[in-house]
């Protein structure tokens, strides 16, 4: 009892801090992110902000060329209401651009930079964007999709081949602070700029992030990382994401760090590029790490200055891994989603959990865990009709209670209809409206949390529930699997859906003793019945895993490109799956 209370005081103290911090923005509800971005220019216009390709940008001179994006825009008409769209890949200029644009309350969408098509014009078209800014195979990108439009889509070109030139029109603009009366009518609640979802279950929304919500995000970091003016943080990450775009760049933003992008990330350059800036932070998604600690050594990834990296998403397999191999100290985890307003943040480095959330603090967080029929893919009600609360190490679904302002507030997206599915009301009481995180999570009863399962991805197998995420954790631990990417499939004539993995591979793989790793550390139920032995993963910019098509593809030897493997059970072992073999699975003659 005393080392529980004395967890719960420790956590209480920090989190005293942490939310400290966090309500200056509720008590500053007229500043927004380009004045919080002004202010810490003129802290020091002198020191280092950026590092870039083997350039260097100071804080005065992003600020000259945020200066120019906003008198780019006022010359062309665009003020506060007006939307453009962002579409480039990691530079100084990517952030001076939408820094600029809200200077004079102009919003900006940040959009992925690997759509096009149909998925490209959809993120245009759903925040009314009547203006582009593009360079290289993005603004080919852009042009195709402009050809079947009206004229009225205006394209600017950073390189001048697919629209009007950017650049030049940048050169020809004016370094001089745009006058804050011009955007002196907006408030902390307003949106500052769209982030989209990752897309990974259909066609991307837009979530609106407010000036408030930025700027609790760009605290994040400093929090996580106790990042400080002296540091000098390395980000590889896309910057149209949260992580990178709100998090990341309040390293710089908000404490006045020094930032090193990168383009894209790239495993071969990744100690090269730390090494070389001398970067003492680094941006995470789990993934990166986990590319990471597959690669081969390199002579530089213990010679570096990195004292901990910020991020979320690490599972614990890789943590250890990661931590142990390069010698990084402190890796500090958080959870939250782009729109959400629940976040929990690991203060003190436990491997694996993403943060801590006492129950005895729930009324003042405003989060709840509730008891889920993964089935129904739906919360359980009691009689009353009420939800039920879980008990420790029980999964549920984590909730956010939403407050018309502050930290709960909810904005949603720019979709009347996909904000509305997000709601969960009735939940303790008449009335109440709860934001929905879709995310399954268990607490111990220290109060640390851990991540299950994305809602839809766990799945029903002989009874019991199969959390995906646990399944390919234990499959990622075994030798030669780089990525295992874990789903459920139909199968004919049975119950629930069976297991199905989607693994690449390092050389050739040992299938009878992935067979026996898997048997020793799983329940039966949860050992993936198929296997497909994929070339590449199929992620998102972010490295997301995208499940809806191979789902669909299913164990199918005809729909599959991939070599295909089945679990026979009798002798413990995996076997090719041929399309005999898969006929004698649809008709029922084979059981599983």
């Amino acid at each position: 009892m005393f080392s529980k209370l004395a967890n719960y005081f420790r956590f209480y103290r920090r989190m005293k801090g942490v939310i400290t911090i966090m309500d200056e923005v509720d008590n500053t509800p007229t500043v927004l992110v380009s004045d919080e971005a002004e202010n810490t220019v003129d802290r020091d216009r002198e020191k280092l902000a950026f590092i870039f390709e083997g350039e260097t940008w100071t804080f005065g001179e992003f600020d000259a060329r945020a200066n120019r994006v906003a008198d780019w825009a006022l010359r062309n008409n665009l003020g506060v209401g007006d939307t453009v769209a962002l579409i480039m890949e990691n530079c100084p200029d990517y952030v001076a651009i939408w820094i600029g644009l809200s200077k004079v309350g102009v919003v900006t969408a940040l959009i992925n930079t690997n759509l096009e098509g149909a998925g490209l014009a959809h993120c245009i078209n759903i925040v009314g964007a009547r203006t582009i800014i593009a360079s290289g195979e993005q603004s080919a990108n852009a042009k195709m999709i402009l050809s079947d439009r009206d004229n009225e889509t205006a394209l600017w070109d950073f390189d001048n081949v697919h629209g009007a030139d950017f650049k030049a029109a940048l050169e020809a603009s004016s370094e001089a602070r745009p006058d804050r009366a011009g955007r002196a009518a907006l408030t902390g609640t307003d949106t500052c700029v769209y982030i989209y979802t990752s897309g990974t279950t259909g066609l991307p929304k837009a979530a609106k992030i407010t000036h408030d919500r930025l700027r609790r995000a760009m605290r994040m970091a400093p929090i996580l990382g106790e990042i400080t003016s002296d540091d000098i943080v390395y980000n590889c990450l896309p910057l149209y994401h949260i992580t990178a775009g709100g998090m990341g760049i309040g390293s710089v933003l908000y404490c006045g760090a020094t930032m090193h992008v990168r383009r894209k990330f790239s495993t071969s350059s990744f100690w090269d590029d730390v090494n070389e800036s001398g970067a003492t932070i680094f941006v995470y998604i789990g993934e990166l790490c986990r590319y990471l600690v597959n690669s081969p050594d390199h002579p530089k990834e213990r010679k570096h200055k990195l004292r901990a990296g910020v991020g979320n998403g690490l599972r614990s397999d890789v943590w250890a891994q990661f931590v142990e191999r390069f010698n990084v100290p402190t890796m500090r985890e958080l959870y939250g989603s782009t729109e959400g307003n629940v976040s929990f943040l690991n203060l003190d480095g436990m491997v694996g959990a993403v943060g801590q959330s006492p129950p005895i603090l729930d009324s003042v967080t405003g989060v709840a865990f509730v008891k889920f029929d993964v089935e129904d893919e739906a919360p359980i009600r009691n009689k009353k009709g009420f939800c039920q609360k879980c008990k420790p190490e029980e999964v549920g679904e984590v909730l956010g209670r939403i407050d018309d302002e502050g930290r709960g507030a909810f904005k949603g997206y720019n979709d009347e209809g996909a904000t509305k599915k997000k709601i969960l009301t009735d939940v303790f009481k008449t009335g109440d409206k709860w934001f929905r995180t879709g995310d399954l999570m268990r607490r111990d009863k220290f109060g640390y949390v851990y991540f299950v399962d994305r809602i839809g991805d766990t799945f029903r197998w002989k009874g019991e529930n199969v959390a995906t995420n646990e399944v390919a954790d234990v499959m990622s631990r075994f030798a030669g699997i780089e990525m295992a990417n874990v789903y459920g499939v139909e199968v004919p004539k049975t119950d629930g859906r069976a297991g199905m993995a989607a693994i690449t591979v390092q050389g050739s793989l040992d299938y009878a003793a992935l067979a026996q790793h898997l048997l020793g550390n799983l329940p039966s139920y949860a050992v993936p019945i198929f296997i497909r032995e994929s070339k590449e993963a199929d992620t998102t910019g972010t490295f997301k895993f995208r499940k809806v098509d191979a789902v669909k593809e299913g164990f199918d030897p005809a729909s599959v490109p991939d070599p295909l493997w089945v679990l026979d059970a009798k002798q413990g072992v995996y076997k090719p799956l041929s399309e005999q073999t898969h006929q004698a699975i649809v008709a029922g003659e084979m059981r599983l």
